[in-house]
């Protein structure tokens, strides 16, 4: 009588792996997928929330909030250690993420950018910080929050101090100022940040923020590429340091394009179905617009995502 065989033979065990492997091979790069377009939708929600804030503040101040890269010592002397980010988070959040003191002049230090009278006394412009919490006055002036902190995913631009940040700026040779806030966009392709309490946090990358000049008609008039030029000049820094030289096969032998060639911004914010080739326009003329790094985490490429459809 032939004994009866038990288990799985070398082969079967094999194929049966095999198939396996290839089924994996399969579904890998659609989970992948998915994750990335859920990662995308989350970004979208991020902008129209960030849109419904921006219509309240400019309702609530009498227009958008600034976002060139200056930060106004006097009417006729300024340093550049801000950006059009920074000045987004500001204004939607606090200087210090405890809502916005309607006298801030957009200083980077949060300090006052003209005369400011308390009592008695004038405080001279630079002189009176108007974000000190313990100063009853000036936390009651401010207004609440016009964006939710868990939806903004704010995270501190620099490391300073015992403060954790997204980018060692003084490293790269960046003088933006390390001690404000940035909105973080939806993908977290941001550097782990170590937080107050000691937890870890990988954050997202700064939304990028340019308002328009409505006086404008051309897109070179209506929006300045220089608003977060510093911001994307320390990703693109970071890039270098961390990953080497960018493959040759990249835009600009650049991790981040948009921290080259000034056309790259333009022609990426260019509306093509008002445009000629001697006179070009952009999207979202009279408000501001918005960019992601998208999934890959560089900006300027194909991937970022914007607050208009391209």
């Amino acid at each position: 009588m032939k004994a009866k065989r038990s288990g799985l033979t070398l082969v079967e065990i094999l194929v049966v792996v095999g198939v396996i492997a290839i089924l994996a091979g399969m579904l890998l790069p659609a989970i992948s997928m998915v994750r990335r377009t859920a990662r995308e939708a989350k970004q979208k929600v991020q902008f129209t929330a960030i849109d419904l804030a921006l219509a309240t503040f400019k309702n609530d101040h009498g227009d958008y909030p600034p976002s060139d890269r200056y930060t106004w010592l006097e009417e006729t002397a300024q340093t550049e250690n801000s950006s059009g980010a920074q000045k987004l988070a500001e204004a939607l959040l606090g200087w210090d993420l405890l809502g916005f003191h309607p006298d801030s002049g957009f200083r980077a230090d949060g300090m006052n950018r003209w005369p400011y009278r308390v009592g008695t006394m004038t405080h001279t412009a630079g002189t009176y910080f108007l974000y000190d919490r313990t100063v009853d006055r000036d936390m009651d002036r401010r207004r609440s929050r016009y964006l939710d902190l868990d939806t903004a995913n704010a995270v501190r631009l620099g490391v300073s101090g015992g403060n954790d940040g997204l980018f060692n700026l003084g490293a790269v040779g960046v003088s933006l100022a390390p001690e404000t806030f940035v909105l973080g966009d939806a993908f977290g392709k941001g550097k782990e940040v170590v937080l107050r309490d000691g937890k870890r946090k990988r954050a997202g990358l700064p939304v990028l923020y340019y308002r328009a000049n409505a006086t404008g008609k051309a897109r070179e008039d209506v929006y300045d590429n220089r608003d977060n030029d510093y911001l994307v000049v320390a990703k693109e820094q970071t890039d270098l340091t961390q990953r080497g030289s960018a493959p040759a096969r990249a835009q600009g032998n650049l991790w981040n394009p948009l921290a080259g060639a000034v056309s790259t911004f333009y022609d990426n914010i260019t509306d093509w179905r008002a445009s000629t080739d001697s006179f070009r326009v952009p999207h979202k003329p009279d408000s501001y617009i918005l960019i992601s790094a998208g999934n890959d985490g560089f900006y300027g490429t194909d991937d970022d995502i914007y607050n208009f459809q391209r």
